[in-house]
């Protein structure tokens, strides 16, 4: 056993050597002259190190006070050096961690598990909705009613479907600080059943076409950005989902300049991840010409306005909707069963090749996932037949990018 006068008068030499205390304790003595204290012990067959700590900042005694402990955390079946290794890296967790802080944390561990797409639209709606309002405060700060407060705010707007995922994104952040280990409670679980219930049902659509021109006619004359306009046009022009037009892509449109342009959706964007072909109108083609030299130095076709190279807010043509009148009335998805019911009417005999325009699954899956073409050319006929349709009595796209509209270019 040492004593205290050893440990103090030991003396470095060419290499380091040790002096054995007892109990698996010993104090390492380094040519520099340090002296760290060590304790050697074996778990499921392997013999480890555990460091205490240096003399003279731990003397004899509560060197082997630390050993009798990591000693009954071993006694008990457990790693003493690894856990406190976990008490030390919890000791440096900041209990003040802020919400934002704690935010960009778990989006960092997750958007590897999400599409590209995806984890952008995550984390603009927490940009959008929440941080503005309580990022800058500690985690630990916020409390249910301060979470409903910027729920409420989104279920203003008419957004209750957002509130409600906005709701489930904040909860798996406070989760997330909760594991990590500065985190106290999920106020954002717990005020759940006071958001107003999401209805779910057929989206609000005006189908009947007469009507769907005088809506298009109305918004259109709203004071909006024209890339905004521009995009609410081909959006009808093509049917497709509001979320496939918002990442379109300058490359993914073919032969322009010839007689069969097409506009080729990749299946990573497609809600059945199977690639997509929409056949374009003249009206559709003239629609890009006119769009290039707004949006023609990015990648995509309709960049956010105030951050241009992200794509346009999932809000932007629902909110120039809501603007003329049209608010749970008529949504962006809504165009979709507009075209359906127009066409279907008037052309039953073409419901496969209509229901191709629309990206549905075909009762042949088979044929369906590999024949894409199916029908193109039926499909192009129908394309140019809905344009003349929906655009009769319409603005003109000189109207729709005249000088009296906002910022001419991003």
């Amino acid at each position: 056993m040492l004593t205290d006068s050893q440990v103090r008068a030991a003396k470095p030499k060419d290499k380091a050597f040790k002096l054995t205390d007892g109990g698996g304790l010993y104090l390492q003595v380094t040519p520099s002259g340090g002296k760290h204290w060590r304790w050697r012990y074996e778990i499921e067959g392997k013999e480890k190190t555990y460091t205490i700590g240096s003399y003279p900042d731990v003397r004899l005694p509560d060197a082997r006070s630390e050993r009798d402990e990591a000693r009954k955390i071993l006694q008990a079946g457990r790693d003493p050096a690894r856990e406190k290794k976990l008490l030390k890296t919890i000791g440096k967790i900041d209990p003040a961690q802020t919400f934002i802080a704690t935010a960009r944390d778990w989006f960092a561990q997750r958007k590897d598990l999400w599409t590209e797409r995806h984890a952008a639209d995550v984390w603009r709606s927490l940009e959008r909705d929440v941080l503005p309002s309580v990022g800058h405060m500690p985690v630990n700060d916020l409390t249910p009613p301060i979470v409903l407060a910027v729920l409420r705010e989104i279920e203003t707007r008419g957004a209750v479907e957002s509130a409600h995922r906005t709701r489930q994104r904040m909860s798996d952040i406070f989760v997330h600080a909760i594991a990590c280990g500065y985190g106290t409670a999920d106020p954002a679980a717990i005020v759940a059943p006071a958001l107003r219930p999401v209805v779910r049902g057929r989206q609000p659509a005006i189908t009947d076409l007469d009507e769907a021109r005088a809506m298009i006619r109305k918004t259109e004359g709203e004071d909006a950005h024209p890339v905004t306009l521009l995009a609410l046009r081909l959006l009808y022009l093509t049917a497709v989902r509001p979320g496939e037009l918002r990442y379109a892509m300058w490359d993914e449109f073919e032969d322009l300049d010839g007689p069969e342009p097409l506009w080729r959706i990749p299946a990573v964007r497609m809600k059945k991840k199977r690639e997509h072909l929409v056949p374009l109108s003249h009206q559709a083609v003239e629609l890009l010409e006119a769009l290039r030299p707004l949006s023609g130095r990015w990648p995509h076709l309709f960049p956010n306005a105030r951050r241009p190279k992200q794509v346009m807010s999932e809000n932007a043509i629902g909110y120039l909707l809501n603007r003329a009148g049209y608010h749970q009335r008529h949504v962006p998805h809504g165009f979709r069963a507009t075209f359906s019911s127009s066409m279907n009417e008037r052309f039953p005999e073409d419901r496969q090749a209509i229901d191709l325009m629309l990206a549905h699954v075909m009762k042949d899956k088979v044929e369906g996932a590999y024949n894409r073409a199916l029908f193109l050319a039926r499909r192009r006929e129908l394309a140019q037949i809905w344009a003349d349709l929906i655009l009769e009595k319409q603005a003109s796209l000189k109207d729709l990018v005249s000088t009296s509209r906002k910022a001419r270019s991003l």
